[in-house]
């Protein structure tokens, strides 16, 4: 697993993927000096690298970063790559983007036009870092969590699916990059199936939950 961006999200993934068993690569924006603490309490199985090598060393590589900076993104050794995208559009960090605020495009369809070869999948972008560290489950449990994602590559799904699974969650396919918009910032299905802020634990949410606020979601 590669990462690049090695924030909340990002390193709260690494962290379940390290206990699931998997080999992370981690890197962020200031270099992989920064990143010593984090690789040393993940372990063995985890590194630090540029941004490129990260790229280049995952089968699947996890993108979460602000959407301002899809355009500095390292697309050469992302190409044929699964990439999961986390990320969510936030004007006042990221500044319009008229692309965005028109709705004429997804933030996922915005990362394809940068990421023209990968295979991308939105997943964990509507889940609060925290819950996501406490709600792991057993396949077998009756309480396990689904979490959406959308794509376009079948084989980009399937292989995302198998790794949000092997760390503790189900998946609900919520349709192709062009319907991702039902899982960003503000909708239904962000946060709150999985509980408010305030619970640090979380409430499990099942594949009904999550399917019905994806539902729900309106422009």
């Amino acid at each position: 697993m590669g990462f690049i961006g090695s924030g909340a999200i990002g390193s709260t993934i690494a962290r379940l993927a390290v206990e699931a068993g998997h080999q992370v690569v981690l890197s962020n924006s200031r270099g992989p000096g920064t990143l010593a603490d984090t690789v040393a309490e993940l372990g063995p199985r985890a590194s630090a690298a540029t941004s490129e090598e990260a790229a280049a060393a995952g089968d699947i590589v996890v993108v979460t970063v602000p959407v301002k900076a899809f355009p500095h993104l390292p697309a050469a050794p992302l190409a044929g790559k699964t990439v999961i995208d986390t990320c969510n559009y936030g004007p006042e960090r990221d500044g319009p983007i008229l692309e965005l605020d028109n709705n004429s495009l997804t933030s996922s369809e915005l990362l394809v036009r940068y990421l023209s070869d990968a295979m991308i999948v939105k997943a964990f972008n509507n889940i609060f870092f925290k819950h996501l560290l406490s709600l792991p489950r057993q396949a077998e449990a009756g309480d396990r969590s689904f979490l959406p994602i959308a794509g376009d590559s079948a084989p980009a799904k399937a292989a995302v699916t198998v790794f949000i699974e092997s760390i503790g969650y189900s998946v609900l396919d919520a349709g192709p990059p062009a319907d991702s918009w039902r899982q960003a910032t503000d909708t239904p299905v962000w946060g709150t199936p999985y509980g408010p802020y305030s619970n640090e634990k979380g409430q499990p949410a099942g594949e009904d939950a999550i399917r019905t606020a994806l539902a729900a979601a309106t422009r």
